[in-house]
């Protein structure tokens, strides 16, 4: 076998290209949505957490076993979801001049 011929594709992204085919329209859609009603933004507040909540210590009888690391930054839609509840908590302070505190 010379140093030309390969067992991989040429292309060895391509299927991870092919899943961010998918992702694409989800993301673009995320980005898209306009907080507009006061309902929906706390609402939007409240579905989409501030913060990771899969991140655990697991521990027994007060000994760490072992760490499950943040599975957010694993969501392909992540940035996107932040930046939806980032433009609700704005549209709640900023035009409705409600005090968002209690969504952080």
């Amino acid at each position: 076998m010379n140093s030309t011929t390969s067992i991989f594709p040429k292309n060895r992204c391509q299927y991870l290209s092919f899943g961010k085919f998918l992702v694409q329209p989800a993301r673009r859609w995320l980005d898209g949505i306009a907080v507009g009603d006061r309902q929906v933004a706390r609402w939007l507040c409240q579905l989409i957490p501030a913060q990771c909540p899969f991140e655990r210590d697991i521990q027994l009888w007060g000994h760490h076993l072992f760490h499950i690391p943040p599975m957010c930054k694993l969501n392909p839609v992540y940035e996107e979801l932040v930046g939806l509840r980032f433009r609700s908590l704005s549209f709640l302070a900023d035009t409705c001049g409600e005090d968002v505190t209690r969504y952080c």
